[in-house]
């Protein structure tokens, strides 16, 4: 029988409210507010609170505080990453962002989601669809990607757009709900 994370994880209809997730999310809440409170002059004392909040995180991780996640340990990062001032990753699926990923302020990954249907949504019971960034991307302030989505290499998505739907590599997107404009030259 599978466990609460393992149905997570897969995807499936799970119960947050398991001890095991909850003891997770109140782990990375604890470092996220330690993180959240440290000093410009920590910069060592940072890097060892991401390092055990995000643990497959590329070098040259950039992240301004204050940031948020529910597990972190669901979030894989490429190299030098930048994230502005609050950003938030609901990680209760895989989240996985590329190299040299440009992230504005405000910007908000949403991997959890919850039935569609009153009655299921209704037990308390939620369910999670995986996040992909690839490489090269910006995604512009206050940008917010939605449950299942994945946004190509080298796009980049304008600023307060909500993406709903997959971008493909090398395009232009923008607004609500977040369109493909155009190619961006190479």
């Amino acid at each position: 029988m599978a466990t609460e994370r393992e149905r997570m994880l897969a995807g499936e209809l799970y119960d947050p409210r398991d001890p095991e997730l909850t003891a997770a999310r109140r782990r990375a809440r604890l470092l996220c507010t330690a993180f959240n409170a440290s000093r410009d002059d920590e910069p060592e004392k940072r890097a060892e609170l991401l390092r055990e909040l995000i643990p497959k995180a590329g070098s040259g991780l950039e992240l301004e505080p204050p940031f948020f996640c529910d597990y972190g340990h669901n979030i894989t990062l490429g190299e030098r990453v930048f994230m502005n001032f609050n950003c938030v990753i609901l990680d209760v699926a895989k989240v996985s962002i590329g190299s040299r990923v440009m992230m504005g302020p405000a910007v908000q990954l949403y991997a959890a989601t919850h039935p569609l249907v009153a009655k299921e949504r209704s037990s308390g019971r939620e369910l999670g669809k995986p996040i992909v960034i690839g490489d090269d991307v910006w995604l512009g302030g206050g940008t917010i990607v939605c449950p299942g989505v994945t946004i190509g290499a080298r796009a980049v998505i304008g600023a307060g757009s909500v993406v709903t739907k997959d971008v493909p590599e090398g395009m232009l997107a923008v607004g609500n709900p977040c369109r493909v404009l155009r190619a961006i030259p190479e």
